[in-house]
């Protein structure tokens, strides 16, 4: 039996406080040593993708408007009073006032400490994305059945 503690999340929401919530997760876990790896779906994508606020990407028509509409790190709306898109701003603003990690920090904290960042092929398919639409330090893009195989025997977790 293996000794090492692993923690693997799934991040399908593109949605500013469950990206807040998966990234405090990750840099926890992998400050005390788990090795911690995120599978990024469908809006979870949006995360990783180099354009940070609203761009056009991806393949045809519909997928470039889908991409548009969801935009990049710096445009994740909250999951709920989102406020017509002033909440994540005033959310940061009270991170920043209580010394609590911003979402920014947080995803750089994640990339410092190694976890493993995957994306979602079929996800990528379906939106028309490819791997250089997103930032250098997505390790690989894989399928469901490669993320079950790298997640088994830890702890995972949908967010």
């Amino acid at each position: 039996m293996s000794d090492v503690k692993k923690l693997s999340l799934i991040a399908f929401s593109g949605d500013f406080d469950k990206a807040i919530a998966a990234f405090t997760m990750a840099t926890g876990a992998a400050a005390v040593n788990y090795e911690v790896n995120i599978f990024f779906t469908f809006w979870g994508l949006n995360i990783l993708k180099k354009k940070l606020r609203r761009g056009t990407q991806g393949k045809g028509a519909l997928s470039k408007a889908f991409n548009y509409l969801s935009g990049g790190l710096e445009n994740l709306p909250m999951t709920r009073l989102n406020l017509l898109g002033a909440a994540p701003g005033l959310m940061t603003g009270l991170t920043r006032k209580r010394n609590v990690a911003t979402l920014k920090e947080l995803f750089e904290a994640t990339k410092a400490l190694g976890v493993n960042l995957y994306a979602c092929e079929m996800s990528m398919n379906i939106l028309g994305l490819e791997l250089n639409d997103f930032i250098p330090e997505v390790k690989e893009v894989i399928g469901v059945p490669k993320f079950l195989d790298i997640s088994s025997g830890g702890e995972t977790l949908f967010i």
